[in-house]
Order: C-alpha cells, then sequence, then structure tokens
C-alpha cells in the first residue's frame, strides 16, 4: 500500500508541475490576491486529479472507454471554458498585489470550481493522465482499497506541487517590482486563450474526419 501510495504521488505531481494554462491561472490569482487565492486553485486541480484516479484505478479498461466516448465533448466544453477565462481576464484589470484585498470563501470556491471544470475538461491533462498512469504500472484492475490509496496519492502529490507553487509565488510577490502583477495577468489570459483555441480547434478537427 505504502509503494501504491507512493506512485500516485509521483503521479499527481507529474500531471501538476507543467505549467500550462491551469499553472499560470494559479500563479496569477496569487500574485493578485495572495497564497489562500493561488492555492485555491490548486486544490480544485488536485481534485479533479482524484477524481480521474479514481476511475482510472477501479477499472483502466472502463476509463479508456469513456475518455473516447467523451474526448471530443469535453475538448468543446474546455476550450470554450478557457476561451471565456483568458478573454475576461484580458478585458479586466487586475487588481494591485499592495492594496492587500480581502478574500471571500465565495471567491476561494469559485476559483476552486473553475480550476476543477478546467481540469477535467482539458484533453492534454487527461491524455498525460491516462499515459501516466499505464506507464507507473497503476493501469490493472485494482480493489477498491488499492484505488483508494493511489486516488489519495495523487491528490497528495498534487497538492503538494501546487502548495509549493503557490507559496514561492506569495513569498516573492511584495519584493516584484510595481505592475509585475499586471502583466503576468494578461499573459496568463493569453495562455488561457491560447489553449481554448487549440481546444476547439482540435475539436473541430476530429468533427471533420
Amino acid at each position: 500500500m505504502e509503494a501504491l501510495f507512493l506512485k500516485g504521488a509521483g503521479l499527481g505531481l507529474a500531471v501538476a508541475a507543467p505549467l500550462g494554462p491551469i499553472g499560470a491561472l494559479c500563479i496569477a490569482r496569487t500574485l493578485e490576491r495572495g497564497f489562500a487565492a493561488g492555492l485555491s486553485g490548486g486544490l480544485g486541480t488536485a481534485l479533479a486529479d482524484a477524481a480521474y484516479a479514481a476511475m482510472a484505478a477501479l477499472g483502466f479498461a472502463v476509463f479508456a472507454g469513456v475518455l473516447a466516448v467523451i474526448d471530443l465533448p469535453l475538448r468543446l466544453a474546455g476550450g470554450a471554458f478557457m476561451l471565456w477565462l483568458g478573454l475576461r481576464g484580458l478585458r479586466r484589470t487586475p487588481p494591485r498585489a499592495e492594496a492587500g484585498i480581502a478574500i471571500g470563501a465565495r471567491d476561494l470556491l469559485g476559483t476552486v470550481a473553475a480550476t476543477f471544470l478546467l481540469t477535467l475538461a482539458n484533453p492534454s491533462t487527461i491524455l498525460s493522465f491516462a499515459a501516466l498512469f499505464a506507464g507507473l504500472g497503476l493501469a490493472s484492475d485494482a480493489g477498491p482499497g488499492a484505488a483508494g490509496v493511489v486516488t489519495a496519492g495523487v491528490f497528495c502529490g498534487s497538492m503538494l506541487w501546487w502548495t509549493l507553487l503557490s507559496g514561492a509565488v506569495a513569498a516573492s510577490r511584495h519584493r516584484l517590482p510595481q505592475g509585475f502583477t499586471t502583466w503576468v495577468a494578461r499573459l496568463s489570459a493569453l495562455i488561457l486563450t491560447g489553449f481554448g483555441l487549440w481546444a476547439i480547434g482540435s475539436a473541430l478537427r476530429l468533427l471533420a474526419t
């Protein structure tokens, strides 16, 4: 069980660490609103990673079959959501980090929900997850106990990464030059817009074939 947990934690770290659209979004939220805002984004991602881990551990063949059926709708939904977040981010002016803005529970829950849905609907995350799951030898059918251990490991590994990332960004944000937060927020919005367009484009190409 310890080995399964460590494998799951390694998988959670491997999936979370690449700085794609969700990483950019969490960095921007941390710079704008502090550690709690960034970590709440990581929590949404970790919950989605754990959900995929649970499905895969309980039956990899079923997991792969479900992905084959929902791949196209997920590409479209995820692309549209990322495009909306990106365009919304480009239109608004980020708050200054120095302002010490208070964060309410509703804001934190909204960030958790947004990153949870983004992670669930991100085709590249899904494909990476499936490939790494098989590569670590976790693709065989497992009982509920083993599935729970793997799922807990994935969640802890993912949360470890987001805690380290949000903590590092939060610790350095007050030492960064004025205007840095605004540029990072705009870059994050551009990354989200680009990934959204790519996801929608890949879905349209699948429809055309």
